[in-house]
């Protein structure tokens, strides 16, 4: 959403120049009108001049209307910096979005921020075992169809809970650095077995993932593509043999 204090002078601006182009064009107009009327009679020509006077002077004057109603319209309110830098951002995220791999550079830069956040605690090596697994999740969720379906919605609900405890391990361990208290460890200890258990449970379903989709695409029987090629071997051969048969009586000869 544009900042409606800057649109409001920008519409303002463009009122007034528009205001003074036609009183220029009217007062134009009308001078011709004046001057070549009594010059050469009343005809065809100065009745155009006149309707063209009239009708600029019309317009300049709706102009002049307008550009005082919006002037008296009180201006709306600055906008506040921060929500300006939010609103900024949030364009720029759109546009971007838009883009054919604008979607999977916001993920990349995300994850990486996402990291950064969590540098330097415990929360930094299940998190990452976290992402290299869901990016691995992610390569496959195109091929998790049929009954695999419902395992895909659950992990990632699994996923978005999963990097919010890392986050809530991650500030209770800062929160630890500046004073350390007694019920504070018991609940970064908790937290950080719960993040751990949740993580293996993950990369557990990960991999059971990937032997679906393993199993689901394995063929019963020789793959189509081996044995189209097999057939075409067979027949390359069959063609060399025959080429051989009827060169061997000539050479002969």
């Amino acid at each position: 959403m544009a900042d409606e204090r800057a649109r409001h002078f920008r519409r303002l601006r463009r009122l007034r120049r528009s205001a003074r182009r036609w009183s220029v064009l009217a007062g134009g107009l009308t001078g011709v009108t004046a001057v070549l009327t009594p010059y050469a009679g009343i005809g065809l020509p100065d009745a155009i001049w006149a309707g063209a006077a009239g009708s600029a002077i019309a317009v300049a004057a709706w102009r002049w209307a307008d550009l005082r109603a919006l002037a008296a319209t009180p201006a709306p309110p600055a906008l506040d910096p921060a929500e300006a830098a939010a609103r900024s951002r949030a364009r720029l995220v759109a546009a971007v979005e838009r883009l054919p791999v604008g979607s999977g550079v916001l993920a990349e830069i995300r994850r990486v921020r996402s990291r950064r956040a969590l540098r330097g605690t415990t929360a930094a090596q299940a998190w990452a075992r976290l992402d290299r697994a869901a990016l691995t999740l992610d390569g496959l969720s195109g091929r998790l169809t049929g009954l695999a379906e419902p395992a895909v919605r659950e992990a990632a609900e699994a996923d978005r809970s999963l990097r919010d405890l890392a986050a809530r391990v991650a500030g209770v361990e800062r929160a630890l650095r500046i004073a350390s208290h007694p019920p504070l460890v018991e609940v970064h200890g908790t937290l950080t077995a719960q993040l751990e258990s949740g993580v293996a449970a993950y990369e557990r379903l990960v991999v059971a993932a990937a032997g679906y989709v393993a199993e689901d695409s394995r063929p019963s029987t020789e793959h189509p593509a081996a044995a189209r090629l097999t057939e075409a071997t067979d027949l390359l051969h069959g063609v060399a043999s025959a080429l051989a048969e009827l060169r061997t009586p000539t050479a002969r000869g």
